[in-house]
């Protein structure tokens, strides 16, 4: 579960606008304070599809032996569908008259669907399954629980342990404040080595501006927040460190690299901020050796960005019922690890995320990032805001003023908000 790159996520807001005007012109559409279809009536047993955005064959494999399982419990049928483009096809699927039951909903698309009328609203009757509040807050929206979360994961300081050491720094020098930070990613840049590399977009640079005490929108996502001095100060720390030649963006390293795990893999970046989803550079990086740590504090003290996917239930589904007993089959702490084994996701519960740090002791500091982790944006609206703001922010490493973007998304952001 990658966060969404800049251009994975102009091409993920294309496909929600593409929901949304489909919606529109399908006709016979659920209005947004009216989209709880009736119960299932039906007597005997009904087949659900559930569609999904698989990471590969080992995430596609095992939702279909989780639900096959529930299938077989409960004397249903159940389809798993594996989209090759998930947004473009539950656009298409909303639109029509039998959208899949249940289907992936990433936490930036819950208001945009929720708006549109396409998401039945069953968080009530999960709410006691024990998920992290920053979770249950990422698919609150207008004032409704949603769907339940079905992993998370939150960004963290992966640490070249090679290089680390080959510079002379031990784990007392582990950094715990931007000073420290600042102190050995300097220490690390040598050559074609810089001492951290990030993404190039909110996703990555959010982290500084939470850990400064700010955010985008304000914790109600009533007000925009995004030309506060908490926000300011975040951006003028990246840029600081890229001034001094100790930070880059992936893109602009030398090969571009198309990510922080990339850029670990080939030598360039000494550090990244990633997530959990890091662990598949193994893959392409076999003799890669790294070290997860928690971010350093910043002023405000810690602070972190959550990505997390919900199991979403349409709300034009006749099948409310059995879909929110598959999905409380498939949120059980037994099941989550069945899926963290599997393909490496984090569980959405407290339990299980215990569970997980307990088995995968490497990913610590992923896990206790959830307790204070800042989700994104979940405004309906609000695709082409992030945008317009994330391609400014990409140019960072070639100048301009970061003070000025935040102000140009202060303004966007209000409009969108108003409209």
């Amino acid at each position: 579960m990658r966060a969404p790159s800049t251009r994975g996520a102009a091409a993920l807001a294309l496909a929600a606008t593409g929901a949304l005007v489909l919606s529109a012109c399908g006709g016979g559409g659920f209005s947004s304070s009216n989209n709880q279809a009736p119960q299932s009536t039906a007597k005997g047993p009904v087949k659900l599809t559930i569609m999904i955005g698989s990471s590969g064959d080992a995430e596609t494999k095992a939702v279909k032996a989780a639900a096959d399982a529930w299938a077989k419990k409960s004397g249903n049928q159940v389809e798993v569908i594996a989209a090759a483009d998930l947004g473009q096809q539950l656009g298409q699927a909303f639109a029509s008259t039998t959208p899949p039951d249940v289907f992936y909903t990433d936490a930036s698309k819950v208001g945009t669907f929720a708006k549109a009328g396409n998401l039945y609203a069953y968080g009530d009757q999960v709410k006691d399954a024990g998920f992290l509040p920053a979770l249950v807050q990422a698919f609150t929206y207008d004032g409704k629980f949603y769907c339940a979360p079905k992993d998370y994961s939150t960004l963290a300081l992966e640490i070249n342990t090679d290089l680390w050491s080959k510079a002379g720094l031990t784990d007392a020098d582990i950094p715990k404040d931007w000073a420290g930070l600042e102190a050995v990613a300097k220490k690390l840049t040598s050559g074609k080595v810089t001492g951290l590399v990030i993404g190039n977009d909110i996703n990555r640079s959010g982290a500084f501006i939470k850990q400064a005490g700010g955010w985008v929108v304000s914790a109600d996502g009533k007000t925009m927040t995004a030309d506060s001095a908490p926000a300011k100060a975040g951006l003028a720390e990246v840029q600081k460190m890229m001034k001094e030649g100790s930070l880059k963006f992936s893109s602009d390293t030398s090969p571009a690299t198309g990510w922080g795990g990339e850029a670990l893999g080939k030598g360039v970046a000494a550090m990244t901020i990633e997530g959990n989803w890091i662990s598949g550079a193994k893959k392409d990086f076999p003799n890669l050796k790294y070290k997860v740590v928690e971010l350093p504090a910043g002023p405000a003290g810690k602070g972190t960005l959550l990505f997390s996917n919900c199991w979403g239930i349409a709300a034009k589904s006749a099948n409310h019922g059995p879909a929110v007993d598959l999905v409380k089959s498939l949120i059980t702490t037994d099941q989550q690890m069945a899926f963290a084994d599997a393909f490496g996701v984090m569980p959405s519960t407290e339990e299980g995320a215990k569970a997980f740090a307990s088995k995968y002791p490497d990913s610590q500091a992923f896990v206790t990032g959830g307790q204070y982790a800042q989700g994104p944006v979940n405004l309906p609206g609000f695709d082409d805001v992030m945008n317009k703001f994330n391609s400014q922010l990409a140019t960072m490493g070639k100048g301009g003023d970061p003070n000025a973007w935040l102000a140009e998304l202060q303004k966007n952001g209000t409009a969108a908000l108003a409209g």
